[in-house]
């Protein structure tokens, strides 16, 4: 006998043989031997198919005459249209996709709000994705159990230092914990990464301490970033003791961060101190300044020339 589960699962071998046109057949071919699909079945043969880029157009047909054999899409149905629209940049079909949920009574969820929001940021439409999240937050949703999440404030976050809105991005995550969400790894980084490349290292230093006082862990990338562009703007003294902190704390920073501010050190015959004081907290196999040798070793020899008498 002939059942809706075989046909189920004959769509999703051949979904996973890539296999979209066959796939698509067979869903029509379940209708002609009178099984009723479910939106289920209508939810499996739409990911097979927007799997292929090319298939994205017929998945929306099909989706817009789901109703006519029966079945009514749901919030997952419209979910994967979004994001096929979404990655491939037709945000206008994906957007309207959204509002047409609420005309059918059919609520977003939060998955339907983080497609949505990041597929905006990537076209780096970042406004709108804000306009989003404050919908989640002041449209009610809340109660249909629409919170914004973590993921949801920290794409704002990425949208905003992307377009180099770093003062954007950081209001954002100050009114994080009013709403209800507190910052994570994630967020810091992404915002001290931000603000180093806007050149506002003062406040990617703020933050950075801020993270470690929370207990989370810099990336190096991060440390390095913000190294860099004190030395870039002159300010090594600054750059050694951002070094000297995330040392303190553990933090192994990476060889290239060694190579950058060794030789701004050297330039400088008032930073002996410093190297004495990074050296003496620098004392792990782990930290990476043995493999900075070379530059450690043309300091020396700096030294000894400017001053031969010293042993």
């Amino acid at each position: 006998m002939v059942t809706p589960s075989l046909f189920s699962h004959v769509i999703k071998l051949y979904g996973e043989a890539n296999l979209p046109d066959r796939a698509l057949k067979t869903f029509y071919t379940m209708i002609e031997f009178g099984c009723k699909p479910s939106v289920k079945h209508l939810n499996c043969i739409l990911e097979i198919l927007v799997c292929h880029r090319i298939y994205a157009r017929p998945a929306l047909d099909l989706f817009r005459n789901a109703h006519h054999y029966g079945v009514e899409p749901n919030t997952k149905s419209y979910n994967v249209l979004m994001r096929a629209f979404c990655f491939c940049g037709n945000l206008s079909i994906a957007y309207k996709l959204f509002n047409e949920m609420f005309k059918r009574d059919v609520y977003p969820d939060v998955q339907s709000y983080r497609i949505l929001m990041q597929g905006f940021c990537r076209q780096s439409q970042v406004n709108t994705a804000v306009d989003l999240l404050e919908d989640m937050l002041n449209k009610g949703m809340k109660v249909k159990g629409c919170n914004p999440d973590i993921v949801h404030y920290n794409t704002v976050i990425l949208g905003f230092c992307r377009e180099g809105r770093a003062m954007d991005a950081c209001k954002i995550l100050e009114d994080m914990a009013s709403n209800g969400c507190l910052p994570n790894l994630v967020s810091y980084r992404t915002l001290v990464n931000g603000l180093c490349d806007a050149g506002m290292f003062d406040e990617a230093k703020k933050y950075m301490e801020e993270m470690t006082t929370k207990g989370f862990s810099p990336h190096f990338s991060v440390i390095h970033a913000l190294v860099k562009g004190y030395c870039n703007v002159g300010r090594a003294e600054e750059a050694c003791g951002v070094l000297g902190e995330v040392l303190k704390h553990g933090e192994a920073p990476h060889v290239d961060t060694w190579m950058t501010i060794i030789p701004r050190i050297c330039e400088t015959e008032r930073m002996e101190k410093v190297l004495e004081e990074i050296m003496r907290i620098e004392i792990t196999r782990h930290t990476r300044i043995v493999e900075v040798g070379v530059s450690l070793e043309d300091y020396l020899i700096k030294k000894i020339q400017v001053d031969p008498r010293k042993p």
